[in-house]
């Protein structure tokens, strides 16, 4: 089942084109990676899958429909940059998800918080920042959502920590669902991603299966990624 459709989707900044004629499908049930170096359109993609941009032209169809109030039911995005209010406790983050969504499970998300041995009485501002994107990350993995959209999840932690949020990502997502991972950390995750999609330049370069890929170069996709991007 298609989940993600984008056809001929354009955004521009200016005179400046961010996107190019993008045509996308994503099928429910794959971990897809969207990789691409800085600057290359990833973020801006995210956004408008999101509804947080609007194309200049084409569209993004979720689940068959446009972007919209229906969309935003189905997914859940962490964005590259925290968006939670410091001064509140962690508790009071995940009552107001617990309101605000009623696809979110507030029994998982206390789960995983113990796990981490995240006190939820404290306030978010007393924590590391390491802690506090794993609290983020704890709220959108906590939603049982048809898309997750997570830029950059792993970026700015240390490796153990990389790990246990790749566990996460793993073990609580549905299985007819479907995730969409943005890093340039593709060596940490590349074991994880059933499928690639490279854009640079706000173009799309390639959008395939991992294992397909491999078999085709006989190599790995972090090194594949380095020849097509010359990094």
């Amino acid at each position: 089942m298609i989940l993600l459709e984008c056809k001929e989707l354009t955004k521009k900044y200016g005179n400046r084109t961010a996107l190019s004629n993008i045509n996308l499908q994503i099928e429910s049930g794959h971990i897809i990676g969207l990789l691409g170096p800085n600057g290359s359109g990833k973020t801006t993609l995210i956004k408008l899958i999101n509804g947080l941009l609007e194309p200049d032209s084409g569209t993004v169809c979720i689940n068959g429909k446009p972007v919209g109030v229906e969309s935003k039911s189905v997914i859940s995005y962490l964005p590259d940059h925290t968006y939670l209010n410091g001064s509140m406790r962690v508790r009071d983050i995940m009552d107001f998800f617990d309101d605000f969504y009623e696809d979110f499970d507030s029994m998982r998300a206390y789960d995983m918080l113990a796990k981490l041995q995240i006190n939820p009485n404290h306030k978010l501002k007393t924590l590391s920042k390491g802690t506090q994107e794993k609290v983020q990350l704890i709220l959108v993995m906590s939603r049982r959502a048809r898309l997750y959209i997570l830029d950059e999840p792993i970026a700015g932690v240390d490796p153990a920590a990389r790990d246990y949020i790749l566990g996460t990502i793993l073990s609580n997502y549905e299985e007819t669902a479907s995730i969409l991972i943005s890093t340039h950390l593709i060596s940490d995750i590349e074991n994880i991603l059933d499928e690639v999609i490279f854009i640079q330049n706000g173009m799309l370069r390639t959008h395939a299966s991992v294992d397909d890929l491999r078999q085709k170069e006989h190599k790995s996709i972090d090194t594949i990624f380095r020849e097509v991007f010359k990094c």
